[in-house]
């Protein structure tokens, strides 16, 4: 009786106190090498702690840090602890990897030319299903790179057909993780042929933004098997750059949807505003930027804006999602879209633009614009060239 209840006691204690156990990888600049901590969180009550794994020695003593989530640790996440850039580089441990790693998949979830006109829509359902978006770039396809992917159908009598709707205009690829994001992202797409019978796909996005056949908006593979090697096809890890960027590099202006926002899921609400405006959102892509690169990006406000540390902390605090907009009304200026960049004054004078619907303050005040017309190609280069390459 008494070896059951310390047994008891014992677990009760573990649960009040489990924690998960990461590896994680920081590129040190100074020393050009990268450095492992093993990174254990404590649920209970949000707290951190870290060692080096070459020395073995603590390197972070437990504390709480209330901004990062158990949601946000998995394999080949990036997450900052006190302005230091970790990647999960693997599990620390057998019970955190059966814990978090078993259910968790990664699929590719693919919107069509014909579905880009409601891509805000489409985050959002994406992000209100509980899938979290680790990449995302907006692409054209070469005759070559669309054959390779609908290799499959080459029998197939559509297949010169799905050829030509997916070379057709800009396409947008993600990489999703979630639990069994493979067969939810699935379920979510809904048939292509949606039939009277099919009940459960009324809400379906083949059934809400499809129009009819091949034409079914956003796509999907239908195994880990599948979803691995498509998203080879995309976000190559070999090396290679993948299709190339939509970037046209006219007209055009610079829109980042910062970390803050991307983290509660307003990414795609601010899409869609943006195009309900008439804006033309030409390139997209998701980036994870480092300090050196935000402080170069920044630099014109280095000792002018009394809040450009703490705005370069915010911008690579997480992923952030990088815009070439385009105006095709020329009497629309997106600059004016955005607001002041304080959040607070944009509420009084400017009520509908984006920094006063979707900012906090002015460091996390929802996006950076392009302040000067002259700029504007610069910073879209800065992202989509320089950057990217």
């Amino acid at each position: 009786m008494l070896s059951v209840i310390a047994s008891f006691a014992l677990f009760f204690f573990q649960s009040q106190d489990e924690r998960y156990a990461f590896i994680a990888e920081w590129y040190d600049p100074n020393a050009s090498l990268f450095r492992r901590y093993e990174l254990l969180y404590y649920p209970k009550d949000s707290s951190i702690e870290m060692h080096d794994v070459k020395n073995r020695r603590t390197f972070l003593r437990r504390t709480k840090y209330e901004s990062l989530h158990l949601e946000d640790l998995y394999v080949g996440s990036k997450v900052t602890v006190f302005s230091r850039h970790l990647t999960i580089v693997d599990y620390g441990n057998l019970y955190t990897s059966r814990k978090l790693g078993s259910r968790k998949e990664r699929t590719l979830a693919l919107i069509k030319p014909d579905g880009m006109r409601k891509m805000g829509q489409l985050f959002d359902i994406i992000i209100n299903a509980g899938l979290t978006i680790t990449k995302a770039k907006m692409m054209l396809l070469s005759r070559k790179e669309a054959a390779d992917f609908y290799a499959d159908y080459r029998a197939k009598p559509f297949y010169h057909e799905l050829l030509q709707i997916i070379m057709s205009g800009p396409i947008l690829a993600m990489e999703l993780l979630g639990d069994d994001a493979v067969s939810k992202w699935r379920a979510i797409l809904g048939p292509a042929n949606p039939t009277t019978t099919e009940s459960d796909t009324l809400d379906s996005i083949a059934e809400s933004f499809g129009y009819c056949g091949l034409r079914d908006a956003a796509y999907g593979p239908d195994s880990v098997a599948s979803a691995a090697k498509e998203l080879e096809l995309f976000f190559p890890s070999s090396g290679g750059r993948g299709p190339v960027s939509s970037a046209k590099f006219t007209n055009c202006t610079c829109c980042i949807i910062k970390p803050h926002a991307v983290n509660e899921g307003l990414s795609g609400k601010i899409i869609k505003a943006i195009l309900k405006e008439g804006f033309e959102i030409s390139a997209l892509q998701m980036v994870n930027m480092e300090r050196p690169n935000v402080e170069e990006f920044y630099e014109i406000y280095k000792g002018v804006v009394p809040e450009y540390l703490e705005m370069v902390s915010e911008l690579c605090s997480g992923p952030c999602i990088a815009m070439e907009i385009r105006q095709l009304d020329p009497s629309k200026v997106f600059r004016d879209f955005c607001g002041p960049s304080d959040p607070v004054l944009a509420r009084h004078l400017r009520p509908g633009t984006l920094r006063a619907v979707f900012g906090k303050d002015k460091i996390q005040n929802a996006v950076h614009c392009t302040d000067l017309p002259e700029d504007g190609l610069l910073e879209v280069q800065y992202f989509f060239k320089i950057l990217d390459n």
